[in-house]
C-alpha cells in the first residue's frame, strides 16, 4: 500500500503489531493465537460475527485485559513490556459511550486531558476544534447526562483524540449515529488516517468497511480466518467481484470454506 504524503505521523514504523494473541474465559478459547499488523496510515477493519473475539482482542492490546500469551507493539514500543508507553500513543472507544454525566462536555475533555498530561493551552485548542468539528460547541457548556446516544459517542470520541494517539481504535463507531453525524465521524478517522495514524475499526455495517477500510481481517471463534484487501478477499475466497457482504457471510456461515481459506 503506498504511503500517504500529508504530515503527520511517521508511517515507516509498524503502527500495531500483533502476534499470537490469547486469551480463554472459564477455560473456552475467546481469543486463539491471533497475529496481524497494521501500518500507519493505514484504516484496517476487523470483522466478525458477535463473539468472534473482536471487542477482546482490542481490549487486550489497549492494555484493558491482560493476554494469556502472545505480543503487541505499538509504533515501536513493546506493550507488554512497557505498557505504559504504549498506552501515551492509544485510543481506545468502546461500542458503550462512558461519560462523567455531571461533567459538561468541555469538562469531560478537560479532565481526559489531564489524564495524559497534556498543557492548559494545548487542551483548550485542542478541545474547542473537536467540539466545533463534530457539532458541539454550541453544547460544551451542557451536561453530559443530558446528550443523546449519538450526542454522547461524539463526546467520548472527542475525548479519545484530544491527546492526538497514534493508534485508534473504534469499537462500533457509528452505533447511534444519524447520517449527518455518521458522516462526520467519517471524515474525522479518514483525517486521521491521512495524517498517518494507524486506525482500527470494527463495524457490522459492512458497506462501511468495505468504502473506508485499506485491509480487512475477518475472525470467527477466536482465530483469524483470512485478511487483506478486498480484492485479496474475493480471490482467496473464490469470490471475484462480490460485496464484501458476500464474502463474509460464505465465510461465517460455511465451515467448511473458512477451514478451506484458513488452510491456504
Amino acid at each position: 500500500m503506498p504511503r500517504r504524503k500529508e504530515k503527520g505521523f511517521d508511517t515507516m514504523t509498524s503502527g500495531l503489531k500483533v502476534t499470537g494473541l490469547a486469551k480463554s474465559f472459564g477455560g473456552k478459547r475467546a481469543v486463539d493465537g491471533i497475529g496481524f499488523e497494521v501500518q500507519g496510515g493505514e484504516l484496517y477493519a476487523l470483522l466478525g460475527p458477535n463473539g468472534a473475539g473482536k471487542t477482546t482482542t482490542l481490549r487486550m492490546v489497549a492494555g484493558l485485559l491482560n493476554a494469556d500469551a502472545g505480543d503487541v507493539s505499538v509504533f515501536g514500543i513493546d506493550a507488554r513490556r512497557d505498557p505504559s508507553a504504549a498506552k501515551q500513543h492509544i485510543a481506545w472507544l468502546p461500542d458503550e459511550p462512558l461519560l462523567y454525566d455531571k461533567l459538561t462536555a468541555w469538562e469531560y475533555l478537560e479532565f481526559v486531558a489531564g489524564l495524559w498530561g497534556v498543557d492548559t493551552a494545548t487542551t483548550a485548542k485542542r478541545a474547542e476544534e473537536l467540539l466545533r468539528l463534530l457539532g458541539l460547541w454550541e453544547n460544551r457548556n451542557d451536561r453530559c447526562e443530558t446528550f443523546s446516544r449519538g450526542m454522547k459517542q461524539k463526546a467520548v470520541l472527542a475525548g479519545a483524540l484530544i491527546h492526538e494517539p497514534k493508534l485508534l481504535m473504534l469499537d462500533e463507531p457509528l452505533t447511534g449515529l444519524d447520517a449527518a453525524a455518521s458522516r462526520l465521524v467519517k471524515d474525522l478517522i479518514r483525517e486521521r488516517v491521512a495524517k498517518g495514524a494507524a486506525v482500527i475499526l470494527t463495524t457490522h455495517i459492512l458497506e462501511v468497511a468495505e468504502r473506508m477500510a485499506d485491509r480487512i481481517g475477518i475472525i470467527k471463534d477466536g482465530k483469524l480466518l483470512i485478511e487483506g484487501r478486498l480484492d485479496e478477499l474475493q480471490a482467496r475466497a473464490g469470490a471475484q467481484g462480490q460485496s464484501l457482504e458476500d464474502v463474509f457471510l460464505s465465510l461465517v456461515s460455511q465451515p467448511q470454506a473458512a477451514a478451506e481459506v484458513a488452510a491456504q
